[in-house]
């Protein structure tokens, strides 16, 4: 390994773990985790210290379609959403531990990968929370959606795109993440961390006692949170795309290298990056060099070192 350099938060993209049309099994994501694992070694073979961070999407919907069908075939009293969300954390976190790992022990190299169920803190008074908008979970025929609705008087069900019905969550911004000292005290002490996975645990706080609520955070703007608060200079989202680009989809469509934040925030508040795309990409990567980091960047998974390098990739730089 060469000498050690500054810390990187490496936000990986669904592709890491499930590719278009795979089937969902356990043997499925963990081979690509695997192969995600072999860009990851090479930036701790650079000399980074690295911290991951996950999506988590697919899994808690895979999670609340068994609560769905343990409570309706045995009986079993459904988990809420913030359990899920730890749930799939502890599940994620410990495929990630043991492909690094193993890439790790192959190259030679001494390091421990560790897992922290991360938890954060978002303000109760959000306004996300009087307007959910985060689909979650399965599709039901409008019939079953309405009697849900009206068996379940706290959660909102509302009609997604002509597919059917399905639970609506709010999404409020991240504020704290409650376990960062812990966070940075591990990747300071040479661990790579695995952490705030599917944008964190959404809990708030009354008073000295904190509460876990049905929400979804986003997990880019949750991997901005967590790169900042741990003085991470470097804070990489990787997608399945190379680059982030405007007119996407035209014969105009123009990737973007190094750009100033001046001049990627005007792009952003002209539209060309939409809501449910690389929006929040790029969102989390101003607020990332606002907040003081050196450098974000978008790029794709496998291009990860290229990207870190310079020379490949999104860069947003101050």
């Amino acid at each position: 390994m060469t000498s050690e350099k500054g810390i990187a938060v490496i936000a990986l993209g669904g592709n890491a773990l499930l590719q278009r049309g795979q089937q969902r099994t356990f043997e499925a994501q963990y081979e690509n985790v695997k192969k995600t694992a072999v860009p990851i070694a090479d930036l701790i073979e650079a000399g980074y210290k690295v911290v991951v961070t996950h999506g988590n999407g697919p899994q808690v919907g895979d999670d609340l379609l068994r609560q769905d069908a343990g409570s309706k075939l045995y009986q079993l009293p459904p988990y809420p959403m913030d359990a899920c969300g730890a749930e799939t954390q502890g599940l994620i976190g410990y495929m990630i531990q043991q492909g690094l790992r193993n890439e790790l022990k192959k190259r030679g190299i001494e390091k421990t990968a560790v897992t922290v169920v991360t938890r954060m803190i978002v303000d109760g008074d959000d306004k996300a929370f009087k307007n959910p908008s985060k689909p979650v979970g399965p599709f039901y025929a409008e019939e079953e959606g309405k009697k849900l609705a009206s068996l379940h008087p706290d959660f909102v069900y509302k009609e997604d795109a002509g597919r059917g019905w399905r639970r609506v969550v709010p999404s409020p911004d991240p504020k704290i993440i409650a376990e960062r000292s812990a966070i940075k005290t591990l990747v300071e002490a040479g661990f790579v961390v695995i952490a705030s996975g599917g944008g964190g645990i959404p809990v708030v706080e009354d008073g000295t006692q904190a509460r876990g609520v049905e929400a979804v955070i986003d997990k880019d703007l949750g991997g901005q949170k967590l790169a900042s608060l741990i003085g991470a200079e470097k804070f990489v989202i990787l997608t399945d795309v190379d680059a982030a680009c405007i007119n996407f989809g035209t014969p105009q469509q123009r990737k973007l290298g190094t750009v100033p934040l001046p001049e990627m925030r005007k792009l952003y508040d002209e539209g060309y990056f939409l809501p449910g795309s690389m929006g929040p990409k790029v969102l989390a990567c101003m607020r990332f060099v606002e907040a003081g980091g050196d450098e974000a960047i978008i790029a794709e998974l496998n291009k990860l070192k290229l990207a870190v390098e310079g020379k490949s990739g999104t860069h947003i730089v101050k």
